[in-house]
């Protein structure tokens, strides 16, 4: 059973995740322009519950997007300024598929569109089914338009995220949803362990976000017309 250390801050919760042989230690709080400051302290905090140091993980995964842009900045700094100093590995975990685990826990079933409020009106959605014990990509993360993605999916199974209520008018009726997470720390810890019992380790400079947005501002004219 490895250490493994995962962290996640690409929505408004910070999220981290310690994975040893003893029970996993969970912590979530709120993230967003909080998350650069607490991030670190509530690591040791972490690490000191279970009677470990730094030197015992084995790798650190983290949150690669999509997500908030300073956010998955935070975490991937801090994931791979601690792998290069400990001359560890980086797992990246799917910051939406998270979303997924955490949705089929509560009973979503094996077959989830995730659909996260990427503000701005617009949505990051992800197609996944869960097969042979493991998360496959039916269609991999993107940004849609409330209305596109709702045009696209058809009828999905289950959808879970936070844009489910955020755009709910513009998706429609959605019998099978699941707007809120139960836990994104365990999420991210269960995909923090699947990643390294399938090997999938990565050199620290590679600790890198995935953007499927290029503009993550409105402009002061765009808004003003938004607000007429």
């Amino acid at each position: 059973m490895p250490v493994l250390l995962a962290l996640d801050s690409s929505t408004d919760t910070m999220a981290l995740a310690l994975v040893s042989p003893g029970p996993s230690k969970l912590f979530e709080a709120a993230g967003g322009a909080q998350a650069s400051a607490r991030m670190l302290p509530e690591i040791k905090a972490l690490l000191a519950q279970a009677g470990l140091g730094l030197g015992n993980l084995d790798a650190i995964a983290f949150g690669q997007g999509p997500g908030a842009f300073t956010g998955l900045r935070t975490a991937c700094a801090v994931a791979q300024g601690l792998a290069f100093g400990l001359g560890k590995p980086v797992i990246a975990v799917d910051s939406l598929m998270l979303v997924a685990d955490d949705a089929r826990e509560q009973g979503a079933g094996d077959d989830v569109w995730v659909a996260m409020d990427a503000r701005i009106g617009e949505i990051y959605a992800a197609h996944y089914r869960w097969q042979d014990g493991a998360w496959q990509v039916a269609e991999a993360p993107a940004l849609y338009a409330p209305e596109a993605l709702a045009a696209h999916w058809g009828e999905p199974a289950a959808v879970a995220g936070t844009g489910v209520t955020e755009y709910a008018q513009a998706l429609g009726t959605l019998p099978h949803a699941w707007p809120q997470a139960r836990s994104r720390a365990a999420a991210l810890g269960r995909l923090a362990l699947a990643g390294w019992q399938r090997g999938e380790l990565r050199d620290a400079a590679e600790a890198l976000p995935v953007y499927v947005r290029d503009k993550v501002a409105l402009t002061t004219a765009e808004r003003e017309q938004q607000a007429a």
